[in-house]
């Protein structure tokens, strides 16, 4: 039964890591871009819900404002950081990427102080158990597990079935010529931006009732462990995104069962490195061609 709860709980956690990394790998399918501040875009989605809840605002929509600060915020990002570097060397938006990461971080601490702060779960999701063939399972687990099914479904749909996923496929073969074609490259990449930050707004929500704490440094580590995820899927790949989140989840919570909880961290990045030796791709992901 300890097995079957820690299954449960590490899919509860990949859930999350999942639902950042969708988001990490749709910008970096859309415009190869590895968007450090992501993780930050979660931050800010978890202090918008605290302070909406604070303020006596219903759940409902303490939830919505968190989903559409982190779209605003995400957006904003683009636009002012990322695009002017558009035609720059890769290595140009990285350093930004980083450095935003940074910019968000200090001033969250300048206007709510480097302390963390208590998050009412409760007020989003009641903590309740199910009992299911023995195994206690908490109402947020089954609410996490099940909105990152539905949140792939849904991504994997638009992309693939909507007018604004063809655009999307598009921009990712070949931006140029999609934009001969009359595509508004510029607007797709917005719209990839506003919908990978919505998935980390409702992964901040969830990785709030997690972990009832918000703090400025607090979508630092989940973020980068996300990379992994996408990484580890194969970046750029939404199953394989997911594929990825569930896995490193899975590897961090039975490694702490175990109880070698100070190494969690130390074997997810190591699964990182083994995976950028193995296989550069991903366990989803596809060769790239580089024309010369």
């Amino acid at each position: 039964m300890l097995f079957f709860s820690q299954l449960v709980n590490g899919l509860q956690l990949g859930s999350i890591y999942a639902m950042i990394a969708l988001g990490y790998s749709m910008v970096y399918g859309i415009i190869m871009l590895l968007n450090f501040a992501h993780g930050d875009v979660l931050m800010a989605g978890g202090f918008i819900a605290l302070f909406s809840i604070n303020a006596g605002l219903s759940p409902v929509l303490a939830v919505s404002l968190a989903i559409g600060g982190c779209v605003c915020l995400s957006v904003l990002i683009e636009k002012v950081a990322y695009s002017p570097l558009r035609a720059a060397p890769r290595i140009s938006l990285l350093i930004t990427a980083i450095g935003v990461s940074l910019l968000l971080q200090n001033l969250a601490q300048l206007f709510f102080s480097a302390s963390a702060h208590s998050f009412p779960a409760n007020s989003i999701l009641p903590m309740k158990n199910y009992s299911i063939s023995g195994v206690n399972i908490s109402l947020t687990s089954i609410v996490t597990i099940l909105t990152a099914i539905v949140s792939m479904a849904a991504l994997t749909y638009l992309v693939q079935r909507t007018k604004i996923g063809k655009a999307m496929r598009a921009v990712s073969e070949d931006a140029e010529a999609a934009q001969l074609m009359g595509v508004n490259v510029n607007r797709v990449i917005s719209f990839t931006f506003a919908a990978g930050a919505a998935l980390a707004g409702v992964g901040s929500i969830l990785y709030c009732c997690r972990y009832p704490l918000v703090a400025p440094t607090m979508g630092a580590l989940p973020g980068l462990k996300a990379f992994v995820a996408a990484v580890f899927g194969g970046i750029g790949s939404i199953p394989g995104a997911m594929a990825g989140g569930f896995a490193i989840g899975l590897f961090e919570t039975l490694v702490t069962a175990l109880g070698f909880s100070t190494w969690a961290d130390g074997i997810v990045f190591g699964i990182l490195i083994l995976v950028l030796l193995v296989k550069p791709t991903g366990i989803m992901g596809r060769s790239m061609m580089e024309k010369v």
